[in-house]
């Protein structure tokens, strides 16, 4: 993930380092773990980065949540249908995980940062496998809260603790 993130913020030099976190944290895959790693590596302060990459992970979650379905099914007809195909395994996968425990099991997947893992997929299997809209919302912004405490911490909190002791 660190390489990829390096090529984001290598690609985007010259724009604000806040807004390469935003779009970072914006971006399936990365999300709230990459802005914050790239926050991090462009030195900025982890109180300035933490809300950045929040709305950043969070901005696309009510739109997945309530037009996700509709959106696949449209992109079905087209030349996307293998796209969408991918994209409904990977959160039939994720929903094995996810249903044994509802909506704990969907806070655990948004929350414990994994490959594969985090807030685009976890809306996805919720409203695939049409969780109510109140408990997704509940179980993935605390999944979000506790990825940001365990990424903050490896992000800023190890590096501090490392340069302690050099």
């Amino acid at each position: 993930m660190e390489g990829i993130i390096q090529s984001i913020v290598s690609a985007l030099s010259g724009v604000p380092a806040e807004l390469v976190v935003f779009l970072i944290s914006l971006c399936p895959i990365l999300e709230l773990r990459g802005g914050l790693i790239a926050a991090s590596i462009l030195g900025v302060d982890m109180w300035k980065a933490i809300p950045i990459c929040v709305i950043g992970n969070i901005l696309p979650i009510p739109f997945i949540l309530l037009f996700i379905e509709k959106i696949f099914e449209l992109l079905k007809n087209t030349r996307f249908v293998k796209m969408i195909n991918k994209l409904e395994e990977k959160a039939e996968k994720g929903a094995k995980k996810i249903m044994k425990h509802k909506k704990f099991g969907l806070f655990l997947f948004v929350g414990i940062p994994l490959p594969g893992t985090g807030a685009w997929t976890g809306s996805l299997v919720a409203a695939l496998f049409h969780f109510k809209l109140k408990d997704a919302c509940l179980a993935i912004l605390g999944g979000l809260v506790l990825a940001t405490i365990i990424m903050a911490f490896i992000s800023y909190g190890i590096p501090a603790i490392i340069s302690l002791f050099m």
